[in-house]
């Protein structure tokens, strides 16, 4: 399924639902960013995905990782809860989503790099690196916040 995001756009569609969904900050010990290579939107991203029933929100960000990286992680806090409602993400079957997303810190435990139908590329990245990628201003945003090692607070926004 592709997907197109709106944000901030005059002539985005009207949102239609709402489901929670997590994307994580993942740093290694070098300081490296785990990043994704969307196939949904050919985007850059943090990994991560929606919510399940029966599932506690802590489980879906070690869960969406793994499964989308390949990598194991842990949890270490929340950098921000992203809700604008001027972030809309348009799915071919005719869904338009309202951005409701909390953003996590976590570190990697195990594991090793792997793709899945989510991602086409899955890579360490350096943070000065990310200015060569196709990455969206919301998830740039997350990005910000989640390597500022000064925020004490989390985004809510």
């Amino acid at each position: 399924m592709s997907r197109v995001d709106y944000f901030r756009d005059p002539n985005a569609p009207q949102a239609n639902s709402v489901v929670p969904s997590v994307t994580a900050v993942v740093l290694d010990d070098a300081g490296r960013l785990l990043l994704i290579h969307r196939t949904d939107n050919g985007l850059w991203a943090l990994p991560g995905g929606g919510h399940d029933i029966g599932e506690r929100i802590g489980d879906t960000v070690v869960r969406e990782v793994a499964e989308e990286t390949g990598i194991d992680v842990v949890v270490d806090g929340i950098t921000g809860l992203y809700t604008d409602p001027e972030h809309v993400l348009a799915y071919d079957d005719g869904e338009v989503r309202q951005q409701f997303s909390i953003c996590f810190r976590a570190h990697p435990v195990s594991g090793s790099l792997r793709t899945s139908s989510e991602s086409k590329e899955v890579r360490w990245i350096c943070p000065t690196d990310l200015s060569g990628l196709d990455i969206h201003p919301s998830m740039m945003l997350r990005i910000r916040h989640g390597l500022d090692e000064s925020r004490q607070e989390p985004y809510i926004g």
